[in-house]
């Protein structure tokens, strides 16, 4: 097998030559981590291509312009995690994984004009490297001033609340589904829901203890590394197996690890936090457990 890196190379040309030579294409970059120099690519990393578009329809309706590239193992299509456009994500030959996010070219020539959004700043300071640029829009950009990093806006008390009451709400609805022997739901709920509020309670845990400007990237990238090492040193406990005895054994670690991130985030930002109701709903979810068949209580 072809060592990635040559074949990302190889790829990475042969869509810089197409895009020069589709007029249809306006301008064309690479982001992500084959972009940057903080965490920059290694031999797992994919390519992620930023592609400005007249007409971007056409090229969501049909992988026949990515086949071009190289020998396809599947492609589909998808939003972008901020849901603003698509993307047609391709997996080649090899295991080549490229990320084609597909833009209309309108959206670049208004930041031309306009100046450049926080979030897209964001990126352009992470690293970009241009393949294309038919119109000089790209060469306007990088002209412009980049806004300051987006602030991290701490979240009011009210924000907070919401956050803390959600996560324990849930943890008893999954442990009624346990209790119901409905696995997979009970999974679901300590393993994704909970989770995303978890991941959440992390971020701002981050931010209470090291200010403002501590980077948590996105979407929990490189959470071993901003994160509470404390916290990260837990999270071996907290997925489970399809089992119920190892559901019910991280539904309950994953409820200790949070607590003592949201009482700790909550002294630092000076709030209050829901004692009485983190009590009652633990020792309903202790009941529960403790009543099942197989014993599974903590």
């Amino acid at each position: 097998m072809k060592h990635p890196d040559i074949g990302y190379t190889q790829l990475t040309e042969r869509i810089h030559d197409w895009a020069d030579q589709n007029s249809d294409v306006r301008a064309a970059l690479v982001i992500g981590s084959r972009a940057r120099n903080n965490h920059p690519a290694d031999e797992w990393s994919d390519l992620d291509v930023l592609l400005f578009i007249r007409d971007v329809q056409p090229y969501i309706d049909s992988a026949d312009w990515v086949a071009g590239f190289g020998s396809i193992w599947l492609s589909f299509v998808e939003r972008t995690p901020d849901g603003a456009a698509w993307e047609r994500r391709v997996l080649y030959e090899g295991g080549l994984d490229v990320d084609f996010a597909l833009t209309p070219v309108q959206w670049l020539e208004y930041m031309a004009a306009h100046g450049i959004p926080a979030d897209v700043a964001d990126v352009i300071r992470r690293g970009v490297r241009v393949l294309s640029d038919k119109d000089g829009l790209i060469a306007k950009l990088q002209q412009l001033p980049i806004p300051d990093v987006a602030p991290f806006l701490q979240p009011t008390q009210r924000e907070f609340d919401n956050v803390v009451s959600d996560f324990w709400y849930h943890s008893p609805w999954s442990a009624k589904h346990l209790r119901r022997g409905e696995l997979w739901w009970a999974k679901s709920g300590c393993d994704g829901k909970l989770k995303s509020l978890l991941q959440q309670m992390l971020e701002w845990h981050a931010h209470a203890l090291k200010g403002a400007a501590h980077d948590t990237w996105l979407r929990g990238r490189f959470l071993e590394e901003w994160a509470d090492p404390r916290a990260v040193a837990q999270l071996p406990t907290v997925y489970a197996h399809y089992d119920r005895q190892d559901i019910a054994q991280a539904l309950w670690a994953t409820m200790e690890l949070f607590r003592w991130l949201a009482i700790e985030t909550a002294q630092h930002w000076k709030y209050e936090y829901p004692y009485t109701a983190d009590q009652a709903v633990t020792e309903f979810v202790r009941q529960l457990l403790s009543e099942m068949p197989a014993n599974a209580a903590p």
